[in-house]
């Protein structure tokens, strides 16, 4: 048999609304749509409705701006509203240039706008955060499928970033749950018999890049299920994605 990676978008998801329960609204889209949830599965989940789901949504018109996030906002260009939530959830700035804000969030990841997105919600003045604690909603809701139809999931929550070396964003892991977010292959010997010294792929992120190839960022598509995929299992986190920073090269 050859190997094979298949990937559902789950079409019809309503908008999802603070205090919504995600893991009923998936899990009965899934049944309107006749994809059965197996044991192995990934669930991957935008961010976007998570934080929906959390509440993790501010009016802008109800942000007064700090006398910093006004000198920000000069230098970027940007809402000073919009900078002052992006302060609020920063740990460090990383780098400040014409338009352009790298932060490192409270979670430790490196990103723009310290993950704040004013896309797809329902309302111009509206922001959504991420989430406050993603592996922990991740984890939630992989024991709720478990609970409820007895199953054994892996669940990646994704955001979309940029990258340092490449153009074009992608989709990454910012919360993990069921799974080694890092296949190591260091030690290993490839087909030539050369053992592996550095060799550690982030699988997470693959398979969060890969759900996005069905979800788009218009398609009205929040969640992917993938079938077929032997991922390590185990109690991973996203944060062992985060480059500690002596290792990070451009900080």
């Amino acid at each position: 048999m050859f190997p094979e990676i298949k990937i559902i978008g789950l079409t019809g998801i309503p908008v999802i609304r603070s205090g919504d329960n995600l893991t009923e609204i998936i899990l009965a889209t899934a049944r309107r749509q006749g994809v059965k949830i197996s044991n192995g599965d990934v669930i991957v989940i935008t961010q976007k409705i998570v934080s929906k789901a959390e509440g993790r949504l501010i009016n802008l018109d109800k942000v007064a701006p700090s006398s910093f996030a006004l000198e920000i906002a000069k230098k970027t260009g940007k809402d000073p509203r919009y900078v002052d939530i992006i302060l609020k959830e920063t740990k460090n700035i990383v780098k400040i240039t014409n338009k352009i804000l790298i932060i490192e969030t409270k979670h430790g990841f490196v990103c723009a706008n310290a993950g704040v997105d004013r896309s797809n919600v329902s309302k111009h003045e509206i922001v959504a955060l991420l989430p406050k604690n993603p592996d922990k909603s991740a984890k939630q809701i992989r024991n709720e499928i478990k609970r409820k139809i007895g199953v054994e999931v892996a669940v990646i929550i994704s955001d979309t970033f940029g990258r340092p070396w490449r153009e074009g964003h992608i989709n990454v892991a910012v919360g993990v749950a069921g799974m080694k977010p890092i296949t190591d292959y260091r030690g290993k010997k490839d087909m030539f018999g050369y053992v592996l010294k550095v060799t550690t792929m982030a699988i997470a992120d693959e398979l969060a890049s890969a759900a996005e190839l069905v979800m788009g960022k218009t398609n009205s598509i929040p969640v992917a299920i993938l079938k077929g995929f032997k991922y390590p299992k185990g109690g991973g986190t996203a944060k062992e994605l985060v480059r500690p920073l002596e290792k990070d090269l451009f900080r």
